[in-house]
């Protein structure tokens, strides 16, 4: 498929028939309460819905990355066909913030056996080409329009899970009966897997340990833009152990999304490539209401996030109310062209933490965005940096057949 620029891509409509980052005429009310307000004040609201840009769940061809999501499996045959050994499993899983059960459907491999003889430069060869496509377009958007923006090319570390459909227990299953089914990619990992990366997978990875940090990110609401919420980055200082502003995170523009499924391994990959605006669009005014709100935040250990803020100090302005808040406590070990980050992630709407390993492709990225970037040069970086994952990262025990949807 020939790469489409983000600007002329279809855009897909909302549930009331207004395209995709449009906004309705008249402004939708502010949701209730959060949880972590509710609970302290034994409140009877509803939880606060939450849209983002950066769900990433393949929804068919009305999906609104339809033309950068794919996602294809790394050990067929000759025939495109998984080999005998390959089946699809049903795993259940419980939403952490509804509470729903659901079933959805893994590959999972009965052998030990080895189905590609050199994995990692299939990849490469496969996605190459997107990844030249995408940079070009960015350095191009950035040079016409004199726009700053960071991007950062990273592999995060989970499973493929398909929506449940047909078995095809005892039959050989075909890629392309996979391909047009509805599927997302699950994050959190099993805990054993974090020891192995922190005790043998980032050493023989070449990774060193730089730093474990512990952020705050704050999801403020905003009354004018129902559709959008500002992330904000902040963090407790010792000095007076209260909240501050850290950066305002921007949402993501992504260029392209590939779900793997290695089907030698017991774990998935996918491989996100993403800018995003390194300035501020914010007016001083609305600067100044976000900071009032980030300041007014209670720190309190009692609470599995941290903090916590008095109900008259959930809103600024009559514009932005605090929406959700995720503590975040993260690991990173680093080498000249990759950078390892584990995550524990505890959510305000969610009952149990989330553990979550990202691989960043620091030295691919940088040469990507060179204007005289050498293809061959790109090529071998991008197989040396996948055969590393492949064989030191991509480590762990059989998928637990019970997990908890975020």
């Amino acid at each position: 498929m020939a790469y489409v620029p983000p600007h002329k891509r279809p855009t897909s409509k909302n549930d009331d028939g207004n395209h995709e980052g449009s906004s309705s005429q008249t402004p939708l009310p502010k949701p209730a309460f959060p949880p972590f307000l509710i609970k302290e004040k034994n409140l009877k609201h509803k939880s606060a819905a939450r849209t983002t840009s950066t769900t990433a769940h393949y929804r068919g061809p009305g999906y609104k990355y339809d033309g950068i999501f794919r996602w294809f499996a790394v050990g067929l045959d000759d025939h495109n066909h998984l080999p005998p050994s390959v089946h699809l499993h049903s795993v259940s899983g419980k939403n952490l913030i509804h509470g729903k059960i659901s079933e959805r459907q893994v590959l999972y491999c009965d052998s030990d056996e080895s189905f590609t003889r050199r994995p990692w430069e299939y990849i490469a060869e496969d996605v190459l080409q997107g990844l030249l496509s995408s940079f070009a377009y960015i350095r191009d958007t950035m040079n016409q329009n004199h726009v700053k923006v960071t991007s950062d090319v990273i592999a995060r570390i989970g499973k493929v899970l398909f929506f449940s459909g047909p078995s095809y227990y005892g039959k050989k299953i075909e890629e392309d009966s996979l391909r047009p089914r509805r599927s997302s990619f699950y994050t959190n990992i099993p805990e054993s897997y974090v020891e192995y990366l922190i005790n043998e997978g980032a050493s023989k990875s070449g990774l060193e340990f730089e730093k474990e940090k512990e952020v705050y990110r704050v999801y403020f609401g905003d009354v004018t833009q129902p559709d959008k919420s500002r992330r904000c980055k902040c963090r407790v200082l010792k000095e007076d152990e209260k909240l501050h502003l850290y950066k305002i995170e921007h949402d993501h523009t992504r260029y392209m999304l590939t779900d793997i499924s290695c089907l030698e391994k017991n774990l998935d990959m996918r491989l996100d490539l993403a800018t995003k605006r390194t300035k501020s669009v914010l007016t001083d005014e609305d600067m100044q209401s976000l900071k009032d709100l980030i300041s007014s935040a209670i720190v309190d250990t009692n609470l599995k996030i941290g903090l916590r803020w008095p109900l008259e100090n959930t809103e600024s302005g009559n514009k932005f109310y605090v929406a959700e808040v995720w503590r975040i406590t993260q690991k990173t070990f680093k080498c000249p062209s990759l950078t390892l980050q584990i995550r524990d992630v505890f959510r305000s709407t969610s009952e149990e933490a989330k553990r979550e390993v990202a691989v960043k492709f620091k030295g691919l990225t940088s040469e990507l965005l060179k204007e005289d970037a050498d293809r061959n040069l790109i090529s071998e970086m991008l197989k040396d940096d996948l055969k590393v994952l492949w064989d030191n990262v991509l480590c762990c025990e059989r998928f637990p057949k019970e997990i908890s949807l975020g």
